[in-house]
């Protein structure tokens, strides 16, 4: 296909429906900024889209486990070495757990580097008689509830690119230079083991780690793979242009990738076949989940994967549960139960937080910890029942010890969410609490295999 064919299958979205997108208030000036987001730099390269799709085709298989996680909504502010220290810190530590624990590979890709944009369920808010437009993340408009903060600002989504560079920066440099060396399992949690008993149960498991370090180096292996790990970026393919913006022809191979992510998911507001986001992500060769929620049919899941991989290629589509932990068990069944006879190579991940958000009476939006784990207990029933791969888990956590979502080893109750509630927008399971998880999914992981 001639390259100006391929740019013409980039832009068909243009002419379908478009759901979630700003009111940007100047067409001219979104021109203008995609014309200087085309011009930057990819975040990441083609080369490494395609390693990933690599690794998701082992999980497709069953030899191999996701784990997603990160920020709700990242915000400009958070692209900072501490914020991503202590994300990264907490995801190599449940990383950890599920490769020791439940002796399974495990394929680490954050929620980070791009999550700086959100859907929202009105495109206003509305207080005390003011109405502005609703915050739709750092890439879009402030937080602030002020007409200019709540501008929707197309420069803006420049910041956005600037904040994921750093960010990936940072991981890479946290990665493989050393911080991610399997013998600093027990300095990962220096800080963290004495107030909690998730940190606690953590640093027996490192005790084990260690002397199995120490066991192998004597034996004279000491791998590679020991001192560096894999990271992958995500986030959700919501903000059209600039996707666009930033996808590039590879030159090797004549295809395109769209650099901002490694990985991109279609959220449940935006995957419908005729709409703008599933043609978009159709045509970009990274790659791409889909979020199916509890309402998803059998029909629905097998006319996406006949959209977004006709051609079957193994790792390129990995569906995204996101049920509720009510739901899960009878939902989920007939999803995969029609995906898997179609042969089709698909990978399952569990969300187990987007169905199971509550108001608390303090007005404090957050999810329980034992929904939560229950939902993805369901997850683990259910693939079990039908002799199929459970991939991974979905997760929004952050480093920090927040009080959003209730429950955990430290008993965090709905009468604490005050205490250190910092989200931009949905709850995030604190350290503890994904530490808890952690167990939880190699404990259940273990027997489904």
């Amino acid at each position: 296909m001639s390259t100006s064919a391929v740019i013409g299958d980039l832009d068909a979205w243009r002419a379908l429906p478009a759901l979630q997108q700003p009111d940007w208030d100047d067409p001219d000036e979104v021109g203008e900024v995609a014309a200087e987001l085309a011009a930057q730099p990819p975040l990441v390269f083609a080369g490494e889209c395609d390693q990933l799709k690599a690794q998701l085709a082992d999980v497709a298989r069953g030899e191999a486990f996701v784990l997603q996680g990160g920020d709700c909504a990242e915000t400009f502010e958070g692209s900072n070495a501490d914020a991503v220290k202590n994300k990264l810190k907490t995801l190599l530590q449940m990383a950890v757990v599920l490769t020791y624990a439940a002796s399974v590979p495990v394929v680490k890709i954050g929620r980070m580097a791009g999550q700086y944009a959100k859907p929202r369920s009105k495109p206003v808010e509305a207080r005390g008689g003011v109405e502005l437009p609703a915050y739709r993340g750092d890439a879009v408009n402030g937080f602030a509830f002020d007409a200019a903060s709540r501008r929707n600002d197309p420069h803006r989504l420049l910041k956005a690119y600037h904040c994921s560079a750093v960010t990936l920066n940072l991981c890479r440099a946290f990665t493989k230079g050393g911080y991610a060396d399997l013998r600093q399992v027990h300095a990962w949690n220096q800080d963290f083991v004495a107030q909690s008993p998730a940190g606690r149960r953590y640093e027996q498991l490192a005790g084990e780690i260690d002397r199995a370090l120490t066991f192998m180096k004597a034996c004279g292996a000491n791998p590679d793979e020991f001192h560096g790990v894999e990271f992958y970026s995500s986030h959700e393919a919501l903000l059209l242009e600039y996707e666009r913006a930033l996808t590039r022809i590879d030159h090797l191979s004549g295809l395109p990738y769209d650099v901002s992510a490694h990985f991109l998911w279609i959220g449940e507001r935006t995957r419908q076949l005729d709409g703008a986001h599933v043609e978009f992500l159709r045509h970009i060769r990274n790659p791409i989940g889909v979020k199916l929620g509890p309402t998803t049919s059998a029909d629905d899941a097998l006319a996406l994967m006949e959209r977004l991989n006709p051609e079957r290629e193994p790792g390129r589509l990995t569906f995204i549960t996101r049920m509720g932990a009510g739901r899960i068990r009878d939902a989920l069944p007939p999803l995969i139960e029609k995906v898997h006879q179609s042969g089709a190579p698909v990978a399952w991940i569990c969300d187990p937080m987007h169905g199971n958000t509550f108001e608390a009476p303090s007005g404090h939006k957050t999810r329980r910890l034992d929904d939560v784990l229950d939902e993805v207990a369901g997850f683990f029933e259910v693939h079990r029942a039908l002799g199929t791969h459970p991939g991974g888990i979905h997760i929004e956590f952050t480093g920090d010890d927040v009080t959003e979502c209730v429950g955990g080893g430290q008993g965090l109750a709905e009468a604490d969410l005050h205490q250190r509630y910092e989200t931009a927008c949905d709850p995030r399971l604190n350290r503890g609490q994904s530490l808890d998880l952690a167990f939880m999914v190699a404990e259940l992981y273990r027997k489904s295999v």
